[in-house]
């Protein structure tokens, strides 16, 4: 059973840098304990040496009082004020709304209502989906007033609310954008009003939620709203029937003008988590748990698809309730990378009384500037980070039809299941139906950890237990170290090795890599379904990550049309393949086909005969096949699977050394690799669902070695380490750390 959880600020430190560490505990032990370990692997597979995990001293390592910290999910936007809000008796609010999941619960669009003192006003969206008006005085008046007519769902529809505190008389009107097919017409009624504001200070305006209780000075958010929210305005006076019916369409109305208290342009500043009041009174907000922006708005004409081209039409945001950026745990020990640790995986293990122990894991690279070997391993941990917390298993029966099998509910599974609060993963639906877009390390994620799904962090320690069992010495470094320091911190190293499912590539990413090649670097690109989707690190929030799943791939949601640009960066989404990066110009291979079912085995092409390639047969037995055996399918080639092809732009002189054979109809072609459907597409009849092992020189004297699958890691623990898999993959290692350079074959 598990019931501790935690994570760290940082996903990477260097020698002198601190990592704070954060720890809840659900369960009944009063303590916990802590102690630093080295992960040389990561699945305790009883058909491996298990999960081998080294005791390394540290300072933190002792008991600590167990904790409950919560984790408080939902988006809104929040402005802070001593004095605007509280000065407010006649006011009109406006906006645009596109509400995406109603008739579950009130949800409260905007306004200063307090819930625990029953003191302020909303703007709110009932279970019957009528907007609705509420106020109270905090003294225990409480009013409230509806419109008849219901809103509808992801359908765009101006809403107002006038309230006059002297007359005491709220006005409510809602007017649809109608098309074509629409009938809903406009509504504005009148209703008389008994409570009022009272006279309790209100510092706080929330937009898609309201103030629900406070705990330790944090303010804690409530009825949050599912939706799109369009030009918020709120202005100091109220406005008639008529008035506010005309304010859709535009109309002047002049003390409007004369009575602005803000006026917040979602079009601003896309990029960030701020919210610009562009009233000149400087009511600026900022938003929690970071909603998704760069949405198109109510005024999206369809004819320009990029926002920075043309922002006032992205003037929306998309809050969700269950969005999550940053858990807020509070630190409980922390830790300073000594000078004298090793580069390396590594992880503070928690345990406690009745529970399964919890790992947090960080990686150590070495200092800036310098390394300790010549060989760098790159963890995915971008990739890590887009599966963060995934729940496929439990609400989607792909899952369970691209297993082709039962699935099977690990502890963590049943954990996430019970415990939504925990944040989805870029695979994962919000609770209205749209995709996750945005996917934080900064929370408990339960698979980075030890034993978790094979084509994630979880595959690659096998590859980290391959290089300590072969005695190799290789620095660790990560993603997003990669992205920050771009090619200056592959410069001193000889050979990078990837793992064995680096999906999820930034374009600096990229380009550090293309430049190492090209300086006469080497790679090893030891997995299979990799640089896949661009991918977006956020320019000023750490650990957050952003993927637009545009236009085509394998993929279990689609943006919406004309939302294909990401918010953080500006870039165009969806797959490299369609931004004429294929994987195939920089690995020689790219994503071709797909399977979990089971595994299959390779055979020598004629490729493999030139003397280009003979170091990396040398000591493998040629007449036969190699790979029928893993961890995972029982083969070496299996889960996702990449292959060579000119027409992609593998370098034609590239050399093919292996290809992938005889497998089953479980593993189906790619969706991207045909235009029409058809029904050949299982392995069984479709040439192009193959893995091709593929070796070329590149101009400098680097070179790439590429295996295409993600099974390819899980094989090298078969007997020890001691087979062709294994020695195939030293090979290569060995000559890639041979300063010799390449030499480029001569041109046909």
């Amino acid at each position: 059973m598990r019931t501790l959880a935690g994570y760290a600020n940082v996903l990477s430190a260097k020698p002198g840098d601190t990592i704070e560490f954060k720890v809840s505990s659900m369960g009944d032990a009063e303590r916990f304990s802590a102690r630093l370990v080295r992960l040389i692997t990561t699945e305790d597979h009883p058909s491996t040496a298990g999960l081998v995990e080294r005791p390394v001293e540290a300072p933190f390592a002792k008991d600590y009082p167990a904790r409950l910290q919560p984790i408080y999910t939902g988006s809104y936007g929040l402005v802070m004020d001593d004095a605007a809000f509280s000065e407010l008796g006649d006011f009109t609010f406006q906006a645009w709304l596109w509400p995406t999941l109603l008739g579950s619960r009130v949800q409260t669009v905007a306004g200063t209502w307090d819930e625990e003192h029953r003191h302020g006003f909303a703007i709110q969206i009932d279970e019957a989906d009528r907007l609705t008006f509420l106020i109270g005085d905090g003294n225990g008046a409480v009013s409230s007033a509806n419109l008849v007519v219901p809103l509808r769902e992801r359908r765009w529809s101006f809403v107002a609310v006038s309230y006059s505190a002297k007359q005491q008389t709220v006005v409510l009107h809602q007017s649809p954008a109608r098309d074509i097919g629409d009938l809903d017409r406009p509504e504005s009624r009148l209703f008389n009003i008994s409570a009022g504001l009272g006279d309790l200070v209100q510092t706080s305006f929330l937009i898609a939620g309201h103030k629900a209780s406070s705990r330790n000075g944090l303010l804690i958010a409530g009825g949050h709203y599912n939706g799109k929210v369009d030009s918020p305005k709120l202005h100091a006076c109220a406005l008639g029937v008529e008035e506010i019916s005309s304010l859709r369409d535009g109309a002047e109305i002049s003390r409007l003008a004369e009575r602005a208290v803000a006026d917040w342009d979602f079009s601003i500043d896309q990029g960030s988590d701020v919210i610009r009041d562009v009233s000149g009174r400087g009511l600026d907000g900022r938003l929690i748990n970071m909603p998704t922006r760069a949405m198109k708005g109510h005024n999206w004409t369809g004819k320009v698809h990029d926002w920075r081209s043309a922002p006032k039409e992205y003037g929306a945001i998309h809050f969700h309730d269950d969005d999550l950026y940053d858990a807020g745990w509070s630190t409980d020990f922390t830790f300073t990378v000594p000078d004298e640790l090793e580069s390396g995986v590594y992880a503070a293990r928690l345990d406690a009384r009745n529970t399964s122990p919890a790992y947090v894991i960080f990686f150590v690279r070495p200092p800036r500037a310098q390394a300790m070997s010549k060989a760098a391993y790159l963890a995915s941990t971008a990739t890590y980070t887009a599966y963060a917390n995934q729940r496929l298993i439990a609400r989607d029966p792909l899952d369970e039809m691209s297993m082709g099998a039962l699935p099977i509910f690990g502890e963590d599974d049943l954990f996430l299941d019970e415990h939504p609060e925990y944040g989805k993963s870029l695979y994962d639906l919000h609770t209205d139906g749209s995709g996750v877009c945005y996917s934080s390390r900064l929370r408990p994620v339960l698979n980075i950890s030890p034993n978790a799904k094979y084509w994630s962090f979880g595959g690659d320690g096998y590859l980290t237990g391959w290089l300590d069992a072969s005695g190799i010495s290789a620095d660790v470094i990560t993603d997003e170290d990669l992205h920050n320091e771009g090619e200056s911190i592959l410069a001193p190293y000889q050979v990078v090795l990837t793992g064995c499912h680096p999906e999820y590539i930034s374009e600096a990413m990229w380009d550090a890599l293309k430049t190492h090649l090209a300086r006469g670097g080497r790679l090893m690109y030891l997995g299979g379904n990799g640089f896949y989707w661009r991918t977006a690190f956020h320019p000023t929030l750490p650990g957050l990550i952003e993927v637009r799943r545009a236009e085509d791939g394998s993929r279990t949601w689609s943006a919406e049309p004309g939302e294909y640009f990401m918010s953080s960066t500006g870039e165009y989404g969806g797959l490299w393949r369609r931004q004429d990066r294929t994987p195939n110009q920089l690995l020689g291979v790219g994503f071709c086909a797909q399977g979990f079912q089971s595994g299959s085995y390779y055979q020598w092409s004629p490729g493999s005969n030139d003397p280009r390639a003979d170091f990396i047969s040398k000591g493998i037995t040629r007449d036969g096949v190699f790979g029928d055996y893993g961890v995972a399918g029982n083969g070496a080639a299996g889960q996702e699977l990449d292959r060579f092809d000119p027409e992609l732009g593998s370098p034609r002189h590239a050399l093919v050394i292996a290809s992938s054979t005889n497998h089953t109809d479980y593993m189906v072609v790619a969706k991207e690799e045909f235009g029409a459907m058809h029904w050949m597409i299982g392995g069984s009849e479709n040439k192009n669902v193959r893995s091709d092992i593929v070796f070329f020189e590149t101009a400098g004297g680097g070179a790439m070695f590429s295996v295409g699958s993600i099974s390819w890691c899980m094989s090298l623990p078969v007997n020890g380490y001691d087979n062709d898999v294994s020695r195939m993959t030293r090979n290569v290692l060995e000559r890639f750390l041979d300063p010799a350079p390449f030499s480029l074959p001569n041109a046909p």
